[in-house]
């Protein structure tokens, strides 16, 4: 490779992890980075505007990843994740959550992440976090990523955070507090009603840096080995393949998708598997690709009356409101309220979370509301089920064979038709009732065990969380060194061993300035 482009360290992938990664490794200025990002700069207005995140969907800013056909609800499920600079964090839904203390003491104690507990990871936490209301122990005031008290919330969503305490449920003012249970709406990395993504916070900042080199449209199609060192990334530049140095590192960001698929492509995953495809294994590793899991979410859905709607906004007049001010209704996450709380006795931390939406969300946001709505979703946080991600072929541009396995383990099935008859419960009380006209989704709420079942196969959809096909453990080991070579990390939501209770660009945010730390001080 003499005479190519050569680099201190080279990342791969722009999103929640690459972001932090490429701005705090080139605060060194003796250290020259490049990041490569697959898709392009995150310029679509839709992006930065709050509520419209579900307009990105199936567009080029999404990689439109689809899984096989589910087992265990006889249909495929559509996986949006970003493909932007920002990456995730450019098309998410904004919901500010860390997670439970009995996650990240989980990953030390039963999968050997040293290093990982929560006392050793919620500094980092707050390094990442600018937090416009909570400080103390538990909250940064002054990190990059803005975190923020929405500047619009429907009084749908405070009718329900009001039923749900009426319900039995306390009602919280931080999900992230000393405690996570309870139902409250939820806090948002905007600043001052915008999206604010990792682009905004991290990499912007450090665009201006002579040894930061980013490349947007460069999909990356293997690491370069030298034996079972990575010397370095092949990507496309205008539909040639370049290949650029690094001297010091290789760091794959690219997420619970992009990471594994790129490591199998590059001759380290299950030995057998790769050679079935003919790709020259550099390293047997059995782990990459298995693990994956994600959190799966089903809703209740009303009509609504006395009301608005969501979608009463998506006008000229509710657009230039919107820019003018940055309040009002576009200012929304959809998902602005929810809460934690277990559906059995004994747990660590809870099982189920809720996220509500003052309109009819389902099917990702893909159907056009046909009338005013309420949305109420629970989302399995606690998740025993597991599948696996395996390559389709050795072309690089060929997508993945994705399997999250929903509900192959049946208590997961149990606990969202525990957690949907709540949620039917509290809306048949308290200060949500008056706005609730009838049924929608399911057509009548009396639902037999199995007619409940069958809801739950026929309206599962992803929460946007996959994780853990390079976990911690299994694939890299606790400073996230891929196992068997030199020279190679993962740095993202694949290496968490199990995912998080809560949504989890917070924690990617996090593993990421950890990550920033750990190859500094090498």
């Amino acid at each position: 490779m003499a005479g190519q482009e050569s680099f201190d360290y080279v990342i791969v992938g722009a999103g929640s992890a690459g972001c932090v990664l490429a701005a705090r490794l080139s605060e060194d200025p003796s250290a020259q980075v490049l990041l490569l990002e697959a898709g392009g700069e995150d310029t679509a207005d839709e992006i930065h505007i709050p509520a419209a995140f579900a307009s990105l969907f199936k567009t080029r800013w999404d990689w439109n990843y689809e899984t096989v056909e589910q087992k265990h609800t006889g249909k495929p499920a559509y996986w949006p994740r970003g493909k932007m600079l920002g990456g995730s964090s450019s098309i998410n839904a904004m919901i500010y959550i860390r997670g439970n203390r009995a996650d990240y003491d989980g990953w030390r104690d039963a999968h050997g992440a040293t290093g990982w507990g929560w006392d050793d990871v919620l500094p980092y936490f707050k390094r990442a976090e600018g937090n416009q209301r909570f400080d103390g122990p538990l909250h940064g005031t002054d990190g990059p990523l803005h975190v923020e008290d929405r500047r619009f919330t429907h009084e749908l969503s405070s009718a329900w955070v009001d039923s749900a305490v009426d319900w039995g449920l306390k009602r919280t003012e931080d999900f992230n507090g000393e405690t996570q249970e309870g139902a409250g709406v939820y806090q948002v990395t905007c600043k001052r009603g915008r999206r604010w993504s990792t682009a905004d916070a991290y990499l912007r900042p450090a665009l201006s840096r002579p040894n930061l080199t980013v490349r947007t449209h460069a999909q990356a199609t293997r690491v370069v080995f030298e034996g079972t060192r990575a010397v370095g990334v092949s990507y496309m530049d205008k539909g040639v393949e370049v290949t650029a140095r690094a001297s010091a590192e290789v760091l794959l960001s690219g997420g619970a998708v992009n990471s594994p698929q790129l490591l199998m492509l590059s001759g380290v995953g299950p030995a057998e598997h790769l050679r079935e495809l003919g790709i020259d294994v550099v390293t047997g590793l059995s782990g990459v690709g298995d693990n994956l899991h994600d959190h799966p979410a089903a809703g209740i859905i009303w009509s609504t009356k006395g009301t608005t709607d969501l979608v009463d906004a998506a006008t000229p007049a509710g657009l230039v409101r919107y820019q003018l001010t940055r309040r009002g209704p576009l200012v929304s996450n959809i998902g602005e309220a929810g809460a934690f709380f277990s559906t059995r006795d004994g747990l660590p931390g809870p099982d189920m979370q809720v996220h509500v939406a003052p309109t009819l969300f389902y099917d990702n946001g893909m159907r056009e509301p046909t009338m005013p709505g309420f949305t109420s979703a629970a989302t399995l946080v606690e998740v025993a089920s597991r599948g696996r991600l395996r390559l389709k072929s050795a072309n690089p541009m060929w997508k993945p064979e994705i399997d999250p396995a929903y509900y192959a383990e049946p208590i997961d099935l149990d606990i969202m038709k525990s957690a949907l008859r709540s949620l039917i419960e509290i809306g048949r009380s308290g200060p949500l009732a008056r706005f609730l006209d009838k049924p929608f989704l399911p057509s009548t709420h009396e639902l037999s065990d199995d007619a409940l079942t069958d809801h739950v196969r026929e309206n599962t959809q992803t929460l946007y969380h996959p994780v853990g096909t390079c976990a911690i453990g299994s694939v890299v080991d606790p400073d996230l060194r891929v196992r068997g070579v030199d020279g190679l990390r993962v740095v993202d939501a694949s290496v968490m061993p199990v995912v998080p209770r809560g949504n989890t660009n917070a924690p990617t945010i996090m593993i990421a300035e950890k990550a920033a730390d750990l190859i500094r001080s090498v």
